[in-house]
């Protein structure tokens, strides 16, 4: 039987070589994006199954899990829970609105069409189920703390979701990116100048500094390609004994180390200046 696997946010970026390489290691793929171009993308280009999906919309949620369902018989064999946006901004200068879209798109609405998913898991006795964190899924830095609390949220979540599925053949794995050569710095500029009155805040200067640095694409050292999430994700879905966490890039082993080894005083000075 042919495997299969749900992969979001397949834009561009991770998502995209994700779907590229677990396509070319015989897998059905069913990729998902919200535009109508990027899923005519994938189909022309990627040779995937493109599945329409906004983790905004719970109607559209609904939609993706179904057909993912019907396309594969009800035996869909993982799901790479990969699509994420990263809000920029000062805590004290997001809306309630600019944090609940955050927290709707990079937790509840990737809970959503998750808990659609294991009913079948559970039926056919095996799954797997694998999500996309980050470096800042276990450490937080400044004008970054909408999207941590989102993926620290996510790192939880997926914890809580690992034990309550013990025995059920259904296994649960993290992957932590550090710094990714994708469009997603871009995307967070964008959004960044859409949501947050950079002019009327406290915090103006270090925006605008902040503002050229991304605006150059960010900081290049330790990139790595997005491929490199992608193997990862290969060794979470075809491994007999997949991995709880992956970690990806120097900085990622590098904030792990520190957050065990420094006192919190240093620590804290430490992500101050990232």
């Amino acid at each position: 039987m042919t495997r299969s696997i749900l992969i979001t946010g397949c834009s561009s970026g991770i998502g995209l070589a994700s779907a590229r390489l677990m396509k070319e290691r015989g897998w059905r793929v069913l990729a998902t994006a919200r535009s109508a171009e990027d899923l005519a993308m994938l189909e022309r280009d990627v040779g995937v199954t493109a599945l329409a999906l906004d983790l905004a919309n719970p109607a559209s949620i609904v939609e993706a899990a179904n057909a993912a369902l019907h396309l594969t018989d009800g035996r869909l064999t993982a799901l790479f829970n990969n699509g994420a946006y990263g809000q920029v901004g000062a805590i004290e200068d997001l809306t309630p609105e600019t944090l609940r879209r955050q927290m709707e798109v990079n937790l509840i609405g990737t809970h959503d069409l998750t808990r659609r998913l294991i009913p079948a898991m559970r039926e056919q006795g095996e799954g797997r189920i694998v999500q996309c964190s980050s470096v800042l899924g276990f450490v937080s830095v400044p004008y970054r703390g909408a999207y941590c609390a989102s993926k620290y949220a996510l790192e939880a979540l997926s914890d809580a979701l690992r034990y309550e599925l013990a025995g059920s053949g259904i296994r649960v794995s993290v992957i932590q990116p550090g710094p990714i050569r994708t469009r997603f710095v871009a995307t967070a500029l964008a959004n960044f100048r859409a949501t947050v009155d950079i002019e009327g805040s406290a915090h103006r200067e270090t925006y605008l500094r902040r503002l050229a640095a991304m605006e150059q694409g960010g900081k290049s050292t330790f990139k790595l390609e997005p491929e490199a999430v992608a193997w990862k994700l290969v060794h979470a879905v075809e491994s007999a004994r997949p991995k709880r966490r992956y970690k990806v890039t120097v900085p990622t082993y590098v904030a792990a180390a520190a957050k065990r080894a420094l006192p919190p005083p240093l620590a804290d000075w430490l992500m101050q200046r990232i």
